[in-house]
């Protein structure tokens, strides 16, 4: 498992924080994803064989987010 912490913007509240974290828990591969309002950010837990970095910062964008 690798750990990966990816900057998210436009986040305005508790129900994004949720879009995101269901989002990213949906990857196949992700162990598990922690996303934080007040820090703008998401921790996320992944295999990195079965999940690009690339791929989860995607993901967040397809949600409607920005993310680096």
């Amino acid at each position: 498992m690798e750990t990966s912490v990816i900057k998210v913007g436009g986040m305005s509240c508790q129900g994004c924080v949720k879009n995101i974290t269901g989002v990213l828990t949906g990857i196949a591969g992700v162990a598990s994803a922690e996303v934080s309002l007040e820090a703008g950010e998401a921790r996320v837990a992944y295999d990195p064989q079965a999940v690009a970095r690339s791929a989860l910062v995607a993901a967040i964008e397809d949600a409607g987010f920005d993310a680096e």
